[in-house]
């Protein structure tokens, strides 16, 4: 090894990366740890039919050596950092620093790597970090000759090896287990599992092939920061260059994002762009990942909400993947580097024997890299409880998700009643205006460190249905769904048009009002709808949340016409509800300890 650095005594910090970060806390053991070296590499690896360099550091404990292996942990930056940010580095130091040989790069197309930014493409990003694989399996050298014959091997070239990492740096990891087989574990946390749903949402039920609602402001500030890397990185290796109209990212992401911009989705280049999304996301090749993994997701999280996650668990889970899913507090949303919430890992405090989360990431490596069968890596599933004061009782276990388990029903006359033969016959409506009348949130202002205003709605473009006051708390833990028929005849003129922009768009969002008349918004989600066929009933499903709603305090179902995060509705188009007992509009919830 090149040289010899002292164990780091800060507080480490897994995360997406500096611009758009989103942190773990990995921070220094309970006990001293012997100190490890760490060595500077590059390889050259083939990626996408180009040949490029990766930037990596290879973090190795004192003590191991070919006589006395150790597994390794394999871990890549967030979008917009690299292996050198205060936050990737982290992987290397806190892993080291628990005996694991640790190899962190920087991703391709960021910090020192060479070719463009690919979007966790398999065929190349995956590609690329299996090339990493057959170092850390003996079967190559870095550029400089150096080699690895210190890891534990499962079989000749094939390192016991796990990876770790947050945002970009999760997709990655489903990404490579679909094309390479030796990885051994897995911890992708607050990714995604459809990029098609994450940067242009449609959340109807059998709407996926209607193009959703442009999430414009997360899209173009990841675009920014990507098209804008000759200012974070001077001297950019050639192979990151693609031409002037894409400077920086594989022509087909700038095409999907061009097009999301145009607010024009023809069927053609919505194909095209549907194809795109999903083909480099998980939901297209989940069912080549064979590897234990330990979801991560957080709760607020507008980018990638707890949907993404517990879509990807399902699809695990149901092919006989090793699985299980970690609801945290903390997400891309409302700021990531405040202080911590009780009981969670923090990025000041560096607890991750002593926080819950922490100690799930140390079994799931301990079990699966160690091979110490005997440790219990926790229940299927646990959430984040943030109305829970004690830090050492914040989290809930269950074997599954709660299930759809009680339904509450639109009354004519705006009231959310429990059973249908309270709804009233009734007819309501709104109309949209041609700029946003409403919002939920300034998506990159957390991450920024500025202050968001409340959200609001703009009386006579929105409809809301309220319950009565709760007579005990009721805790919502999941995604809840929304089946409604709305009346737009402007939307049905344009029903059949050749552009999917003329569809009719609406948000569907659940407010949590307290006895004083404080309406909040839970971590700011929303539920963008592009209405696949306006003539029918259609079902919503919001995103996933775990709120307690307190005794004395009251539900209420909203549906607005815009949300100035989003694109909107092209033109006018005024919306009604008709309520009645025979066909009302229907809220059903996934209620915990029912």
């Amino acid at each position: 090894m090149s040289r010899r650095v002292p164990r780091s005594r800060a507080p480490l910090a897994l995360a997406l990366g500096a611009a758009l970060a989103a942190p773990l806390a990995l921070g220094p053991p309970a006990a001293a740890a012997d100190p490890y070296s760490v060595t500077p590499l590059k390889f050259t690896v083939q990626a996408g039919g180009r040949s490029c360099t990766v930037d990596a550091d290879l973090y190795r404990p004192a003590g191991v050596d070919r006589e006395h292996p150790a597994p390794a942990v394999l871990g890549t930056n967030g979008f917009g950092g690299s292996k050198s940010d205060g936050s990737t580095d982290s992987i290397g130091k806190a892993f080291a620093q628990r005996g694991y040989v640790s190899l962190v790069y920087s991703g391709l197309g960021f910090g020192r790597s060479g070719c463009l930014i690919s979007l966790d493409d398999p065929d190349i990003d995956g590609a690329a970090a299996a090339q990493l694989l057959d170092f850390l399996g003996g079967k190559r050298a870095a550029d400089d000759g150096t080699t690895a014959d210190f890891v534990t091997l499962d079989a000749p070239g094939d390192p016991r090896v796990g990876m770790i990492g947050g945002s970009y740096g999760g997709a990655v990891q489903l990404a490579t287990a679909s094309v390479d087989h030796r990885l051994d574990a897995l911890v992708p946390m607050i990714t995604w599992h459809d990029l098609a749903y994450s940067l242009d949402p449609n959340n109807t039920l059998g709407g996926s092939g209607v193009p959703g609602v442009f999430k414009w402001q997360w899209t173009n500030g990841f675009y920014l920061i990507g098209e804008g890397q000759p200012l974070l990185q001077p001297s950019l290796d050639p192979s990151r260059i693609n031409s002037l109209t894409c400077l920086h990212f594989v022509t087909e992401a700038c095409r999907t994002v061009h097009t999301l911009n145009s607010g024009s989705y023809p069927a053609d280049r919505t194909a095209e762009l549907l194809a795109f999304a999903r083909r480099v996301s998980p939901v297209s090749y989940l069912h080549r990942v064979r590897t234990p993994t330990l979801l991560v997701q957080g709760q607020a999280d507008t980018l990638f909400n707890l949907n993404e996650a517990t879509a990807t668990y399902r699809t695990l889970r149901a092919q006989g993947t090793p699985v299980k899913m970690i609801w945290q507090s903390w997400g891309h949303s409302g700021g990531l580097t405040g202080p911590a919430a009780a009981g969670e890992l923090s990025l000041s405090k560096g607890n991750l024997e002593t926080s819950y989360v922490g100690r799930r990431v140390l079994a799931w490596f301990d079990h699966h890299l160690r091979k110490r069968t005997q440790v219990d890596t926790g229940p299927a599933f646990a959430y984040y409880r943030d109305w829970v004061t004690d830090p050492n009782r914040t989290y809930a276990t269950a074997d599954r998700l709660p299930a759809l388990n009680r339904t509450l029903y639109l009354s004519g006359d705006g009231k959310l009643v429990d059973n249908r033969n309270k709804v009233a016959r009734g007819t309501r409506g709104y109309t949209n205006w041609l700029i946003p009348t409403s919002h939920s949130e300034s998506s990159l202002a957390g991450l920024i460190g500025l202050q968001d205003s409340p959200p609001r709605d703009t009386k006579g473009t929105y409809l809301d249905w309220t319950s009565k006051p709760l007579e005990r708390p009721l805790d919502v833990v999941g995604a809840p769904r929304a089946t409604l028929r709305v009346h737009s005849p402007k939307a049905e003129r344009t029903q059949n048009s050749a552009d999917a922009a003329d569809k009719l768009v609406l948000f569907a969002k659940i407010y949590d009002v307290a006895p004083d008349g404080t309406h909040t918004l839970v971590r700011r989600l929303v539920a963008p709808v592009r209405v696949p066929d306006v003539t029918k009933s259609f079902t919503v499903t919001l995103p996933g949340i775990v709120h307690r709603y307190e005794t004395g305090h009251r539900l209420r179902f909203v549906i607005a016409a815009s949300d100035d995060a989003y694109f909107g509705n092209r033109g006018i188009k005024p919306v009604t509800v008709v309520s009645g007992p025979r066909e009302p509009g229907v809220v059903r919830l996934p209620v915990a300890g029912s």
